[in-house]
């Protein structure tokens, strides 16, 4: 008995001291909490959609104090601690690494290697989408609702893309958190504090200390993820209903589908076959990543984990991660081009449309660009999914069919998009001789 006790008392500890050592133990933990306490909550509402408790002669409105007041307020304030980030980290960390490089042509070298791949991987994601939609065919015989409400955002056109790109105000492009522009600019700066003698030499280690300060403030908002990440998924428990799955399911199922695969084989492949490494390896040390990704639904947002996970335990050097994460969060976006691909095909059967094959290649051709211009914030792929179909001449109406659970598949696209930035980042090191394999494959990480 007392050796039953005793073992009883060492599994407590152990999982207590696992809850106070591993950061991705508790934030799973607050994940499956916050779905539980949300879900029960919204089991409380009554027809109207609320649960109201009268206690000492006051209404107590569930919705109101808890969905709408402590779990609002509570993942709003975790997610403005990632994204007051966003902007310093982006900035001073490529300014740090472009002024750190010894070579110009260095540069140039990690740009084009980074921008071929992202492209690269995103032209698979949406053909693949396609395909698989085209043989599936999620969307034939479907019935649409006999109303369909949507309002068209207006979304930017492919000049508009690559115009602004370049900002003509750096400090406004800053205030307003433009990543394109940001990353522009700050290239522009490191090169010039290389060729400032002296005097950019002073400035480059005052942006290096800066840089060591911000990733101080990384580790301090990580360390409140399980908070966040609880509140999030609580409010999400407590507002999704099942019954928005029943007459899409299809689609749910074929992108949440298409996205796994493309995670679990794509990027494996391109590690393998660029890079030599253990996608494995990979896979396990994003976890506290991917996590965040879920619940937040933004690839700006998680960006400094995504660049501290790069840099600590996939052993990116600073040089390449500070260039190639922020490009990756700004311009790779597998998983929306997988949405925009099996939506365009879904709408098109929904609608009793054929697209032709030139349709179907302007599709690839423009989710593509798309994805580039596409912001890392939650719920914008649907903005940029207006543009596909108005490329392709499909009702924009038809967003309405897929818009009330694109917010699960939100999340999932966010974890895709995050890992294939890592997955560039490795393979963009390890060709640059940039990549600690020490601490890559160290599984104690």
């Amino acid at each position: 008995m007392s050796n039953e006790v005793n073992n009883n008392k060492s599994i407590v500890q152990n999982i207590r001291h696992l809850a106070r050592t591993n950061l991705t133990f508790r934030i799973f933990i607050g994940m499956i909490l916050g779905i539980v306490i949300g879900s029960f909550i919204q089991s409380l509402y009554d027809d109207s959609g609320d649960f109201i408790l009268t206690a000492l002669g006051m209404n107590f409105s569930f919705r109101d104090v808890f969905v709408e007041g402590i779990f609002t307020a509570g993942g709003t304030i975790f997610i403005n601690s990632l994204k007051m980030l966003v902007v310093p980290l982006v900035f001073v960390s490529l300014v740090c690494g472009v002024s750190s490089l010894s070579d110009p042509s260095k540069l140039g070298r990690l740009g084009g290697k980074s921008l071929a791949l992202y492209i690269l991987t995103t032209c698979i994601a949406v053909t693949f989408a396609l395909l698989a939609a085209l043989i599936i065919k999620p969307g034939v015989g479907f019935e649409r609702p006999d109303t369909l409400e949507y309002v068209v955002k207006e979304a930017p056109t492919l000049v508009q893309v690559f115009t602004n790109m370049f900002t003509s105000n750096p400090v406004q492009s800053l205030a307003e958190g433009n990543m394109l522009q940001i990353i522009i600019f700050s290239i522009v700066f490191g090169i010039a504090i290389t060729k400032a003698g002296e005097q950019g030499k002073t400035i480059q280690r005052a942006f290096e200390a800066l840089n060591e300060v911000i990733m101080k403030i990384v580790t301090i908002v990580m360390n409140l993820a399980p908070y966040g990440v609880f509140f999030l998924m609580a409010k999400l428990g407590a507002t999704i209903e099942l019954k928005d799955f029943s007459y899409i399911g299809a689609y749910f199922i074929l992108v949440f589908v298409i996205l796994i695969l493309h995670a679990l084989i794509t990027f494996p492949i391109l590690l393998v076959t660029f890079a030599r490494l253990n996608p494995i390896t990979l896979f396990m040390k994003m976890r506290d990543t991917a996590i965040f990704a879920f619940s937040s639904s933004s690839s700006a947002a998680t960006l400094p984990i995504t660049m501290s996970t790069a840099r600590n335990k996939l052993g990116v050097n600073k040089s390449v991660s500070s260039f190639t994460i922020p490009l990756g969060a700004t311009i790779n976006m597998d998983g929306t081009a997988i949405m925009q691909g099996v939506a365009t095909v879904f709408i098109a059967q929904a609608w009793g449309v054929d697209l032709t094959t030139s349709e179907l290649l302007m599709v690839v051709l423009t989710a593509t660009l798309a994805s580039i211009g596409t912001a890392g914030v939650p719920g914008v792929g649907l903005i940029m999914l207006a543009m596909v179909l108005q490329q392709v001449n499909l009702p924009v109406e038809g967003i309405a069919l897929i818009i009330g659970i694109d917010r699960l598949l939100d999340m999932t696209r966010t974890v895709v998009n995050v890992t294939g930035d890592c997955t560039i980042a490795c393979i963009v090191a390890k060709s640059e001789g940039e990549l600690d394999l020490a601490v890559y494959n160290d599984k104690s990480l």
